[in-house]
């Protein structure tokens, strides 16, 4: 069993609060968010922006792994992970993440990378804790 962790600090109430995130690798170390770097354009991330980071990652490592042991070698995988939060019902939810791949898989037909990408989405374990919509799109390029 693996166990990761990350601490949140949140000084003051509200939209005039402001918080601090810090991960376990100290890859984020007090790092800014609050109202305006969640709802707006200021610098510094988000819950949001760091369940995007993980879907995209998770997902990616999961295809990787998955193509493998399917018997492929080489390539690139690039995702982008897009999270929707949503109002609703007075309050606020995640509503889909849309992921968007783009491949270059040595041997691999369409068909086959679909199959075997749609299965990493369903089965990564960020995608298996998300309640919400999970979409994905794929391009196959040619590996060169």
């Amino acid at each position: 069993m693996t166990v990761r962790t990350a601490s949140a600090r949140y000084e003051g109430l509200g939209k005039e609060g402001v918080g601090h995130i810090s991960t376990q690798s100290a890859v984020l170390s007090d790092t800014f968010y609050g109202f305006g770097t969640r709802f707006g354009d200021e610098k510094g991330t988000n819950p949001e922006e760091l369940i995007a980071a993980a879907h995209a990652g998770c997902f990616t490592m999961a295809l990787s792994f998955a193509l493998a042991r399917a018997g492929f070698s080489g390539g690139t995988l690039e995702t982008k992970a897009s999270i929707t939060l949503e109002q609703k019902d007075g309050g606020f939810v995640i509503t889909r993440s849309d992921l968007a791949l783009t491949a270059s898989v040595p041997g691999i037909d369409e068909a086959r990378f679909g199959e075997i990408a749609a299965d990493a989405k369903t089965n990564c374990p960020v995608s298996k804790l998300l309640n919400a919509e999970i979409t994905l799109k794929h391009r196959l390029i040619a590996a060169t």
